[in-house]
């Protein structure tokens, strides 16, 4: 499908020379998708956990997995990827001439694509989407970054429009590739930061069903989609419908999933998958419990700390930070020592030829108590606490749900200890999302995914540190990580832009602007076994969100669940482990 991953592009194109090209290659012809079944069928219900309700469904103003997910289901991209070589291909747009400047991109409208109320997609959708993304009144933060490379798009004809860039950039291609384009005549004249919810005209295999605020949200398949027929799509977009619940807490969620309100359930805490999945359903194999290995690129998780204020704008106090943050502990105690120990903002540049040098904060009081005599934080016995300049060493956690509580409580008793106060301000999604979009917080918990390959630059550039509802959370600035990222943008060779990310990457973990925590390659699924699936059930770079594509609910399997739940009767097994072992 026409999906591109959150928090960068799959950017896997490389200019070798300096002639016109044209994008598909020559030689491209429609053909079946490799990795969708040919037994896949049509129709049915799968229902799955969304997260908290977002602020927003609209992508280009919510920049979530959540958003992303949903508003990628209604609208397209210019051109889409092949899912095992990740060329382009056509999809709104049928070609792309790249001019031999490298600069020039001329786009030609797919006359297949037609907007759900049957109008074509036009090159003047494509001119007001731009304009929209970049209008500055639009609180469409991040998604500016990569088009405000370019100038004002030339509309040459109806079905013609001409980008050009204002500078080289290895993504420029991609970036206008993942444009998803917006119907103009449905979003005309209305105030774009007001439209969340409701969205009449798509061009996408669903649209929006039944929405009840907070709770949950229906797609619908469209039995109109233009592109239903075209052999890559055949046997994708299988459900007739999707439906997506919301929750808080992933606890609840998982009560949910368990009385079969959920269809899927992926599992990201390691007690819950070695603890909590078993008995009659698990031995009986209605609920198919497995873990799942490909290609996906690795992101990080960590502890944001806000350097845009005192304390964490000192380098000590957030190395002690990190020294105080008992990740072995933790791992070992509450999670079954399932993951590994990040030391890298970018773990998957690393390899036996690339070996990771970064330091590794380990736990240790004592280095955190030296580090922050050094910066100046002095033991108060009457305040039991330390103080520098009559300030109490003081911090706010801003906390989003009740996952973390037990890292937290761990992290506040080993703070105490040396004589700093951790407050927990626990806020609803909605809360937390206006904080961060503001970054009125001190301590956060964040997780980011990743592409195959990266660019740095929403999240490191200084420049992105003053950004509205940017990436930057952290307000990081360095000059030499600017330097680099300004470098690597006019960088085609990958494995040379790697390397100048494996730079920045051993500046970040110098520079401490996360306390980096842990991760685990696989995918734990769980999931009621009446759906029907190819060989690689994630494809090969997707997480759970490849179910709503690539599965389909099997008429037969669903009886036998259904039966065997009645009689107790106990349903064939599936391996608790599948590797994506394909090119």
């Amino acid at each position: 499908m026409n999906k591109w991953m959150c928090v960068g592009v799959l950017a896997v194109w490389a200019v070798g020379s300096f002639a016109e090209e044209v994008f598909p290659r020559e030689g491209w012809a429609e053909a079946p998708n490799p990795l969708a079944s040919e037994r896949a069928e049509k129709g049915g219900q799968l229902a799955a956990f969304m997260g908290p309700y977002p602020k927003s469904f609209n992508y280009y103003l919510d920049q979530n997995t959540m958003s992303a997910e949903l508003f990628g289901l209604f609208y397209e991209t210019l051109m889409s990827q092949h899912p095992l070589t990740l060329e382009l291909e056509p999809l709104l747009a049928s070609r792309c001439v790249l001019g031999d400047d490298r600069r020039t991109f001329t786009f030609t409208m797919n006359p297949q694509a037609r907007w759900s109320d049957g109008r074509p997609v036009t090159a003047e959708d494509v001119r007001w989407t731009f304009e929209a993304v970049m209008d500055p009144k639009n609180l469409t933060g991040p998604h500016k970054i990569g088009l405000e490379r370019f100038g004002p798009p030339e509309v040459l004809d109806e079905t013609t429009i001409r980008f050009v860039a204002k500078e080289e950039h290895w993504q420029n291609l991609l970036e206008l590739a993942g444009l998803q384009v917006l119907p103009k005549h449905a979003f005309e004249g209305k105030d774009f930061n007001l439209q969340n919810f409701e969205f009449p005209v798509v061009s996408g295999p669903y649209r929006l069903g039944r929405l009840q605020e907070g709770l949950q949200v229906t797609l619908e398949r469209r039995p109109d989609w233009w592109a239903a027929d075209l052999p890559r799509f055949r046997r994708v977009a299988n459900f007739d419908r999707l439906r997506f619940r919301f929750f808080e807490d992933r606890e609840n969620a998982f009560e949910a999933f368990k009385k079969g309100e959920m269809d899927v359930f992926p599992v990201y805490t390691a007690h819950v998958w070695a603890n909590r999945t078993s008995g009659e359903a698990y031995d009986r194999h209605w609920i198919v419990k497995q873990e799942i290995e490909n290609k996906k690129p690795v992101g990080f998780q960590g502890i944001a700390l806000n350097r845009r204020r005192p304390p964490l704008d000192d380098l000590r106090v957030r190395r002690a930070l990190a020294h105080l943050y008992h990740r072995e502990k933790m791992n070992a105690t509450l999670m079954h020592n399932a993951y590994f120990l990040h030391r890298s903002y970018y773990e998957d540049l690393y390899d036996a030829a690339n070996v990771c040098t970064n330091p590794f904060f380990a736990f240790d009081k004592e280095a955190a108590r030296a580090l922050l005599a050094e910066a100046g934080w002095q033991a108060d016995p009457a305040a039991g606490i330390l103080m520098k300049n009559g300030r109490p060493l003081r911090l706010r956690y801003l906390s989003r749900g009740g996952t973390d509580d037990k890292f937290t409580a761990i992290f506040q008793e080993d703070l105490k200890d040396v004589g700093i106060e951790l407050v927990v301000d626990k806020k609803d999604w909605a809360a937390w999302s206006k904080d961060m979009d503001e970054y009125h917080f001190d301590l956060t918990w964040a997780a980011w995914s990743a592409g195959l390959f990266k660019n740095p630059e929403s999240m490191w550039h200084s420049r992105e540190g003053a950004r509205p509802s940017g990436q930057n959370i952290t307000g990081f600035g360095h000059p030499e990580v600017d330097a680099l990222i300004e470098a690597q943008r006019t960088e085609f060779d990958v494995q040379k832009r790697h390397a100048m990310v494996r730079e920045i990457d051993a500046i970040l973990a110098r520079e401490v602007p996360y306390i980096l925590l842990w991760n685990k390659n696989d995918t734990r699924l769980l999931w009621w076994n009446k759906f029907g699936m190819p060989d690689a059930p994630l494809g090969k770079y997707g997480d759970e969100r490849s179910a709503y594509q690539l599965w389909w609910v099997d008429p037969d399997a669903a009886a036998d669940l259904a039966h065997a739940r009645k009689t107790g009767r106990v349903l064939p097994p599936r391996p608790p482990r599948a590797v994506y072992d394909g090119p």
